[in-house]
């Protein structure tokens, strides 16, 4: 008779209950959570660090840019004036100067604000993208 009455008890549970599978679903979703958030903050630092390259590669361009031209190039003009200067082959290559990892145009100004009447700044705006926010990454 012990025999029937544990066989009727297991044929009773054969599956789980609801609370079973939201415990699971739960602990799924904060895994889950965990991970993105982990991702997010890889990608952001690896933007930054893109970012960051670029705004130092730009150096040596602009810097052969003042020898030539005897200043670097205004504002107005920007890093473009790195693709097509007067008389001379291009400073950068055409697909050098883009967006920044966050799809903003790089910012340039010269004389700079950061590095004083006789250099220029470039900056990205930064993770936000909105000036003057302290996130920018530039060459200050």
């Amino acid at each position: 008779m012990q025999f029937r009455r544990s066989q009727s008890r297991r044929s009773h549970r054969e599956g789980l209950t609801l609370i079973e599978v939201m415990i699971v679903l739960f602990i799924l979703v904060i895994l889950s959570t965990i991970g993105v958030v982990a991702v997010q903050g890889t990608l952001n630092q690896a933007r930054k660090r893109e970012a960051a390259i670029f705004v130092n590669s730009m150096k040596t361009p602009l810097d052969t840019y003042l020898l030539d031209h005897g200043n670097y190039p205004p504002t107005e003009q920007g890093l473009d004036a790195l693709l097509n200067p007067m008389n001379a082959d291009p400073y950068v290559d055409k697909n050098a100067i883009k967006a920044d990892p966050w799809g903003m145009p790089y910012q340039y100004i010269f004389p700079g604000r950061q590095n004083g009447p006789s250099g220029y700044d470039l900056w990205s705006l930064g993770p936000d993208m909105a000036p003057d926010t302290g996130d920018e990454i530039g060459n200050w």
